[in-house]
């Protein structure tokens, strides 16, 4: 899959949790983006680094590195990001329209 459309994803879950008291980060996890973990911890620290997104510390060790979720939420720039990318818009609706009308995706 192409990493501008995960991108786009992941921010589009980031943006539906921001009205959400107790946000459910279930569609951001790599298994339901349909990625490796490795793909995943590389674009959330990609789009931290842009200031799409923030409130997660990233440790970096001799074992690896993590995140830690402390408040994660979407910045200003995350949201216009999603607002003025309208190709990737256009194509995440068309492919929701696809989902519900196709049984079995």
């Amino acid at each position: 899959m192409d990493n501008f459309k995960i991108i786009y994803k992941i921010l589009k879950v980031f943006e539906k949790n921001l009205d959400v008291e107790e946000p459910d980060w279930e569609d951001l996890t790599p298994k339901k983006l349909n990625i490796s973990e490795v793909l995943w911890q590389n674009l959330i620290q990609m789009l931290i680094k842009a200031g799409y997104i923030d409130g997660i510390k990233i440790t970096s060790t001799a074992t690896g590195t993590y995140l830690t979720p402390i408040n994660p939420q979407i910045t200003l720039q995350g949201l216009q990001y999603l607002e003025e990318n309208s190709m990737m818009r256009k194509a995440y609706r068309l492919a929701k329209g696809i989902k519900d009308i196709t049984p079995g995706i």
